[in-house]
C-alpha cells in the first residue's frame, strides 16, 4: 500500500537517496532541504504527487508554515524521517568556535524538535504513523574531534526515547543508526576514508524496506539499519 512520507533533509546524502527509493517504489515523498537549487532539482526529477520546499528546520516558523501545508494538502504522514543533520569540523572540544557548536545544535537538535512539534499533533490525534530519528553510531559510542556532533546524536536517542513514551498506541518513534555511509558529511570527518564505505544509494535499497516495515511494535526500540 502507498504511504505518505516526508523527509527532513531531502536534498543531499542519505535524505536524497531515500527520496529516490520510495519514490521507484511508489510512495508519495514530502521532502525539504535548504538549497533553492537542489530543490528544484528535485522537483525536476519527481513530479507530483511528490512535493519537495525549501526550508530550514531551525527556523520554527518556516517549519511550522510547511508542516500545515503539507498536511492540508497529503494529510498526517505515515512515515516521518528527521534526516537533516550536519557535522561539525573536526577539532578538539575547546578549539571548537562557539558559533559552529551552536549551529550544530540548533540543525541537529532544534530542527528535529520543530519538525516533530509541527508535525507530531496530527499523527497523534490519528494514533497512527512512525516517527525515525536518524541517530548515529556516534550517538551510542564516541570519537575525538567530533564532539559536538556526538553531543546532538545522543541526545536524539534520549528525546526519541523519551518521546516513545508519550505516544499513543498504534505509534512509534525509534532512534536510528543508519550505519556508516560515504556521505559529503562522513567525508567532512573521514577525509578520504570514507570512500571504503558504501554510497547512499546502495544504503537507501536496504534502508527504504527497513524503514517501511517499522510498525507499533518497534516503538522506543533504538534501531541500525544492518
Amino acid at each position: 500500500m502507498s504511504k505518505i512520507i516526508v523527509i527532513t533533509g531531502a536534498t543531499r546524502g542519505l535524505g536524497r537517496a531515500l527520496v529516490s527509493a520510495f519514490a521507484v517504489g511508489g510512495h508519495t515523498v514530502v521532502g525539504c532541504g535548504r538549497s533553492d537549487g537542489h530543490v528544484r532539482a528535485l522537483r525536476a526529477d519527481f513530479p507530483g504527487p511528490h512535493s519537495f520546499a525549501q526550508v530550514d528546520v531551525t527556523d520554527c516558523y518556516a517549519v511550522g508554515n510547511w508542516a500545515n501545508e503539507v498536511l492540508a494538502k497529503y494529510g498526517p504522514p505515515d512515515l516521518l524521517v528527521n534526516n537533516a543533520a550536519i557535522m561539525n569540523t573536526p577539532a578538539p572540544l575547546w578549539e571548537v568556535p562557539a558559533d559552529e557548536f551552536l549551529a550544530v545544535l540548533d540543525v541537529n537538535v532544534m530542527g528535529v524538535f520543530y519538525v516533530l512539534k509541527a508535525f507530531a499533533p496530527a499523527m497523534v490525534a490519528r494514533k497512527a504513523g512512525v516517527i525515525v530519528n536518524l541517530s548515529s553510531g556516534w550517538g551510542r559510542s564516541t570519537a575525538p574531534e567530533v564532539a559536538p556532533y556526538c553531543a546532538t546524536k545522543y541526545a536524539i536517542e534520549g528525546l526519541t526515547l523519551a518521546l516513545a513514551q508519550e505516544l499513543p498506541p498504534g505509534m512509534a518513534a525509534i532512534p536510528l543508526n543508519p550505519g556508516v555511509i560515504d556521505t559529503d558529511m562522513l567525508r567532512q570527518a573521514f577525509a578520504d576514508g570514507a570512500s571504503s564505505y558504501p554510497k547512499p544509494d546502495a544504503w537507501a535499497k536496504r534502508a527504504a524496506p527497513f524503514l517501511l516495515n517499522l510498525s507499533a511494535k518497534d516503538n522506543g526500540r533504538p534501531m541500525t539499519v544492518s
